[in-house]
């Protein structure tokens, strides 16, 4: 492949299109979200049209072009006619070329919106800043919560405004729930799911017989009294299947372990270092030693404090021993069996040195090695993260935020993810070997859960299957990309859940490139739920519609309001027919057709 590149250029000129930079996973997703639910041309720039993902892509419906360049180069910028695109997605590459690829395009475009992939969030922040209309975003943290909250499990949450929105399941929803945002949910079948249903609240009755009377009510001018239209049989059953609700919490839920289980756990740990028989042997032999003359001391001097104070210096070898000078002139510390008590006490301290030594010189000097710590013995109760990627990296990070112990596995040396993770002190079981090696050195026996998060879908399944051999009860979380393979996963595995990295970012991708900002993304099952601010800006189609307008073609819940003189944040805002004003902000959970059901909404002026 040369640096010129070949492929199909758009044969007509272009404009007002959206380029996306990639041929992964994520800009698989990306360009779905584009053509199938905002309906925008797409303009695609991959490194090789025959690998990844970007076959598929090429024979997506919508996709106005797909153009093979090495790099991202100039001239490739304007082979996809940069100057006269709405937006660029860089969603593939390092962060250096993807800052370097912002930029060119910037010169090319100076108004061209920006939305480019940045795993060191702190730089991306900064970049933001050089760009007039830029976004850096991280598919890994976008997806890694809702893998986190998946090992544990329990639903990930997003933090607005100091609550914590969360999906709460079945007999887990509370009377003081935000509003359901899904029924019908069957795991064996998970096309049945209907996000964002009919909403059924308080008022259902009261608008269903509005909906049957019409507006003149149930008694007509004059008296006569209207029959309302058929209603529902009351015996008729429910529709089967169970329901998801969003809801709030206060604080965001950790997973604290009580100081007696971790103490315990470092005894067990420390035992690692006593594998050998003859060592164990030698050592309680001289500890019984010491414990034997540590009693003969203190039967003869009577004070527990200063017998303390003597055997802890006869270990150390600092004591001071009596002189014959003193015992004839009778002024020695003690008699005959104190002498050989701390005599005892001495030779057995020297038995204890060196193992002490070795335990500290194991232990302080694997980090400063540049090695990964290996789990210890007493290791229990864990989370095992297969895979170091940018994912698997934050994944393993998150959970040990929470106070969760985490074990982490990683074939490739190279792997970015190793140093980060070295620097918390969370153990590496590192090598090439068979995965049921790899997770018995993991201690897959004592562990609570396994997240496999590698890039690759066969080697993540099977990762969960290997450790549901060797611990049935284990909890495994798969990152899968395709559908019909994690649908198959449900149906043959329980207490199992699959996420896909792609499908939970891909949607806060596409918001960003339209201007929106997503504040989170919600998983249910392998289906997602976005959590939106959208401002109301002077000329705005927004302007003068009320809730119903947004909600009832379906697809969005509006669940909070900040007015525009008001600066605090309203839930639930019982006036549904209050109009929206220039200024005024709302929070929104929504699928990805009804956000963007809002931006065509928005960019329309009056």
């Amino acid at each position: 492949m040369t640096s010129e590149g070949w492929g199909t250029p758009p044969v007509e000129p272009i404009s007002q299109h959206y380029i996306v930079c990639g041929g992964n996973a994520l800009a698989h997703r990306l360009i779905l979200e584009l053509v199938e639910h905002y309906e925008v041309p797409v303009v695609v720039l991959v490194a090789d049209r025959t690998r990844d993902h970007a076959p598929q892509i090429e024979q997506l419906p919508g996709v106005a072009a797909v153009v093979e360049y090495a790099g991202i180069t100039e001239e490739a910028l304007r082979a996809v006619s940069i100057g006269t695109a709405r937006g660029l997605a860089l969603v593939e590459g390092s962060d250096q070329e993807n800052i370097h690829a912002a930029l060119s395009a910037q010169n090319h475009n100076p108004d061209i919106r920006i939305v480019f992939r940045m795993f060191n969030q702190r730089l991306g922040e900064n970049i933001e800043r050089l760009l007039k209309n830029g976004a850096a975003l991280s598919g890994s943290a976008t997806a890694a919560p809702a893998f986190a909250s998946a090992a544990l499990g329990r639903p990930n949450s997003v933090e607005i405004e100091g609550r914590y929105l969360h999906i709460a399941f079945d007999d887990d929803i509370t009377s003081d729930r935000i509003c359901v945002v899904a029924d019908q949910i069957d795991r064996q079948d998970l096309g049945r799911i209907r996000l964002l249903p009919e909403q059924q609240g308080d008022s259902a009755e009261f608008v269903r017989l509005a909906s049957e009377f019409g507006d003149d009510g149930p008694i007509r001018p004059g008296g006569v009294r209207r029959e309302p239209v058929a209603a529902a049989d009351p015996d008729q059953e429910e529709e089967p299947g169970g329901r998801a609700a969003l809801q709030v919490l206060r604080i965001e839920p950790r997973e604290p372990i009580d100081w007696k289980r971790r103490l315990r756990w470092r005894l067990l740990d420390t035992m690692r270092f006593f594998t050998s028989a003859r060592m164990r042997l030698v050592l309680l032999t001289a500890l019984a030693a010491v414990l034997l003359a540590f009693g003969v001391l203190w039967y003869l001097n009577r004070n527990f404090g200063w017998t303390v104070y003597i055997a802890l210096l006869d270990l150390a070898g600092a004591a001071q021993p009596d002189q014959l000078s003193d015992i004839s002139s009778g002024t020695g510390t003690g008699g005959f069996w104190q002498r050989v008590a701390q005599v005892v006490i001495t030779i057995c301290g020297i038995t204890f040195a060196p193992v002490a030594t070795a335990i500290a010189v194991e232990v302080l000097g694997s980090g400063r090695r540049g090695q990964p710590r290996n789990p210890g013995a007493g290791t229990r109760d864990h989370v095992i993260v297969v895979g170091l990627g940018n994912v698997g990296t934050r994944v393993a990070i998150q959970l040990h935020d929470m106070g969760v112990p985490v074990v982490c596995m990683e074939r490739d040396p190279q792997a970015r993810g190793i140093a980060a993770v070295r620097a918390l002190g969370i153990p590496v079981v590192m090598g090439d070997g068979p995965f049921e090696q790899q997770l018995r050195r993991a201690r897959l026996k004592h562990s609570r859960a396994l997240v496999a998060v590698s890039g690759d879908d066969a080697t993540n399944l099977e990762a969960a299957l290997e450790a549901r051999h060797g611990n049935p009860d284990v909890r495994v979380v798969v990152r899968l990309f395709e559908d019909d393979f994690a649908s198959h996963f449900y149906k043959t595995l329980d207490n199992a859940a699959s996420r896909s990295v792609s499908y939970l970012a891909a949607p806060a991708f596409a918001a960003a490139l339209m201007g929106r900002e997503v504040r989170g993304t919600l998983s249910v099952l392998r289906h997602v739920l976005l959590i939106a601010e959208l401002k109301v800006e002077d000329g705005s189609g927004l302007i003068g519609l009320n809730r119903h307008d947004l909600e009832d073609p379906g697809g969005v819940r509006v669940i909070a309001v900040r007015f525009a003189h008001g600066g605090q944040l309203l839930w639930n805002f019982p006036d549904r027919t209050r109009q929206l004003a220039p200024g005024d902000e709302i929070v929104v959970a929504a699928t990805r057709s009804g956000l963007a059901r809002l931006n065509t909404v928005a960019v329309e002026e009056d």
